[in-house]
């Protein structure tokens, strides 16, 4: 096993082990406060061109399974991890953490003091870095770098369909969550899953009953060619966005989004219903927030806050049958406080869906 180094933009060194795939990576280096889930997480291309540091410092314990990805490959660019099992203990486990990460061609690092990293990251905000093995890599050409358009590479190029007896809902896929799709089919929904890049028209030809708008990475503001159309889907049919989705829903109707210093990741998240004055324990991963100052109070009312933060973490519109939230309604991160969001949603299609195509 080789010496690595994960080096900072700010010119910070932190040493450790390489795992994985011995290769340079580069991106933008967050953390995640989660407990358990670093296989969701690793497959969640939320975290696509992102270095993830695991502030728990066992991670690998309990090895890699063949059910609980999200996604059909790991996401992450790298990992940073304090100590990584190599000798997992699970009836479930197929494999261990460094042979996943082995095989996917990722890099990672062990041994790392991680509770000094996330001091730097909380102290100077979300920075970009690389994994190497050369201790003088230039910080200067971490500083240059800039991430691709992640939703591009993570979405379906193509339609996807599964059958059930429910209501019909497009999955509109930014990055999708195997969760969100096993959410939807739990609920007896047929789904069909359609590029990122698909306008109202081309979403009508399939005659959904309700469209979801799913998480994916990067700035949603990436996506602004496309806040028009869907504006024009949520005028027309029940919409629910998560995460990204929900960002993509308060930029149609004109709110404004802005990059928190280093996001909230973690499956502890307190965020408070509003409505009922109930807090919801809620999983979590996005570095951008709705700006409540930019909600016209016409159209949007909010619906959920961060305890922590106060930052807005979810929004119903007052005319049409339109809901988001910031955090993921389909984890579980302990309880199943928030999987209500989903029953409230095929309610909504239930109620105005018939209305609709009655007119059509």
């Amino acid at each position: 096993m080789e010496q690595g180094y994960l080096i900072l933009e700010t010119g910070e060194v932190f040493e450790g082990t390489i795992i994985g795939k011995n290769q340079e990576c580069i991106g933008e280096v967050v953390f995640n406060t989660g407990m358990t889930g670093y296989q969701e997480m690793m497959t969640d291309p939320s975290y696509s061109g992102q270095i993830l540091t695991f502030c728990y410092p066992l991670i690998g314990n309990y090895g890699i399974n063949l059910v609980d990805d999200e996604s059909k490959k790991v996401a992450v660019s790298g990992v940073i991890i304090g100590d990584a099992c190599d000798k997992p203990s699970h009836f479930l486990a197929a494999k261990s953490l460094s042979a996943q990460l082995e095989q996917a061609g990722i890099s990672g690092l062990t041994g790392v003091d991680t509770r000094s990293l996330v001091q730097s990251i909380r102290k100077s905000g979300t920075v970009k870095g690389v994994i190497t093995k050369n201790p003088f890599y230039n910080k200067e050409l971490v500083q240059q770098y800039e991430s691709p358009f992640w939703v591009e590479q993570v979405s379906t190029t193509e339609l996807i369909s599964y059958k059930n007896d429910g209501p019909h809902v497009v999955l509109m896929d930014y990055g999708y969550k195997k969760s969100i799709l096993d959410a939807l089919l739990h609920e007896n929904c047929s789904v069909t899953v359609v590029p990122y890049h698909f306008n109202f028209k081309q979403v009508q030809e399939l005659k959904p009953d309700g469209i979801v708008f799913s998480n994916g990475p990067g700035n949603p503001m990436e996506l602004a060619g496309q806040f028009e159309e869907i504006k024009k889907m949520t005028q027309q049919y029940p919409s629910l966005g998560i995460c990204l989705g929900h960002q993509l829903l308060a930029l149609a109707y004109g709110a404004r989004t802005e990059k928190l210093a280093y996001g909230h990741r973690g499956g502890n998240h307190p965020v408070k219903e509003l409505l009922t004055g109930k807090v919801r324990m809620t999983s979590q991963n996005h570095s951008y927030v709705v700006m409540e100052d930019s909600i016209d109070p016409k159209e949007l009312i909010i619906t959920y806050r961060n305890v922590n933060d106060k930052t807005v973490e979810g929004l119903k519109h007052k005319k049409y049958p339109v809901q988001s939230v910031q955090f993921h309604p389909e984890a579980h991160p302990g309880p199943s406080d928030t999987a209500h969001i989903f029953n409230e949603f095929i309610q909504q299609i239930s109620s105005v869906g018939v209305v609709n195509y009655a007119v059509k």
